[in-house]
């Protein structure tokens, strides 16, 4: 899909949202001046562990919460403002929801509920032109067949498809998804992102998306802004934010990384975009890091983070020479079919490494470990 470069849907400047607990006086950031935009027809994923703020956030941009500062933005009108106070109630916004428990009614069948917002929302139909357009979109959702039914019938899934199906009958600007798979099990959570995906660019609306699953935001995403404590982290596209994480955080929260301590070297005077560092496993060279413009200078502490997909295994005497080499010995092997999960310790370090599904290496076995430059990552923050 083109997505129009340049055009915001969203706009969220200087957020912020704090509650205080009422016996002790103590006061919680839960939004901590939190500031992004959102392309037009895009797929904008809040991603961070719980109380990182991500619900809170979704809420006041649907005004189900009021924050205490900051603006909010949609297709270029304030729809809350600190200075002056404005705050559009809900059903003013242009937005449509499907929340965690996807809000199905069990009183009403699956066609009333999805042409709920067609009898009573901001913009209603005549009889026939409702009925039209609630089978076409129970069509597109593969639910055509289960109009007449009680929706307390339908399983987890078909719920998920009619409160995505409702939303959509809204015909809004902006759609606001609250972990919407997360009552799923793992393999129809895979099957339904996908469809979800297809629905959004199929409508060509702009989605917000809360999740603490890591792997559902790289997978659908077009934009992640990863959440820790209220404050963002990093922003980007998934891949910026895999392969160059910003933070510590970052690194270790999205997929998994061996983060490897170490400080510096003099003698990195390699380029605005190479460092080498001393670890306990010898000088790692880093020609990967994130946006800051200058590198880290002699001497700074800095982690090293090697994703396990990155680090290779060499069973060989004499492997062929390069950077980022040094011996280890194999602790545990795991065969997952389509590949090895390998772990072995370099001194007091315990590694782990994805290896070919055919690697002969089992348990004491002494190896050579390297890591291309290119895919590993120096952090200072």
């Amino acid at each position: 899909m083109q997505h129009n470069v340049g055009s915001h849907s969203v706009e969220v400047i200087d957020l912020k949202k704090q509650f205080t607990n009422k016996q002790t006086g103590a006061v919680n950031r839960v939004i901590d001046n939190v500031s992004f935009t959102v392309s037009e027809n895009s797929f904008f994923t809040l991603l961070g562990p719980s109380g990182c703020g991500k619900t809170t956030t979704l809420r006041c941009l649907a005004g189900l919460e009021t924050a205490d500062g900051g603006e909010i933005r949609m297709n270029g009108r304030s729809v809350f403002s600190g200075e002056p106070r404005r705050d559009i109630p809900p059903e003013a916004r242009p937005i449509a929801m499907v929340p965690q428990s996807y809000g199905i009614w069990p009183h009403m069948k699956v066609f009333d509920n999805a042409a709920f917002p067609l009898r009573h929302g901001r913009k209603t139909y005549p009889r026939d032109e409702r009925r039209r357009r609630v089978l076409a979109m129970l069509e597109q959702v593969g639910l055509a067949d289960y109009a007449d039914r009680w929706s307390s019938q339908l399983s987890g899934g078909q719920q998920q498809r009619l409160a995505l199906a409702r939303a959509l009958l809204c015909e809004p600007e902006v759609l606001l998804l609250d972990e919407p798979l997360s009552n799923l099990d793992a393999k129809l959570r895979t099957q339904l992102r996908a469809e979800l995906r297809s629905f959004q660019q199929d409508a060509g609306v702009t989605a917000v998306y809360v999740t603490h699953d890591q792997a559902e935001a790289l997978a659908m995403s077009d934009t992640i802004v990863v959440l820790n404590r209220g404050r963002i982290e990093q922003i980007g596209p998934p891949g910026t934010i895999y392969d160059s994480p910003a933070s510590r955080f970052v690194a270790d929260f999205v997929g998994s990384a061996n983060l490897v301590a170490g400080v510096v070297d003099a003698r990195a005077g390699l380029g605005d975009r190479v460092v080498e560092v001393k670890t306990a496993v010898g000088v790692l060279r880093c020609a990967r890091f994130a946006t800051p413009p200058a590198p880290p200078s002699a001497g700074q502490e800095v982690s090293v983070c090697i994703r396990p997909e990155n680090l290779r295994i060499f069973t060989s005497d004499d492997p062929a020479a390069g950077h980022n080499r040094f011996p280890a010995r194999v602790t545990s092997v795991e065969y997952l079919g389509d590949r090895k999960e390998v772990h072995v310790a370099a001194g007091d370090l315990t590694l782990r490494a994805q290896a070919d599904a055919h690697l002969d290496a089992r348990p004491g076995d002494e190896v050579t470990v390297a890591s291309d430059p290119a895919w590993t990552v120096a952090l200072w923050s």
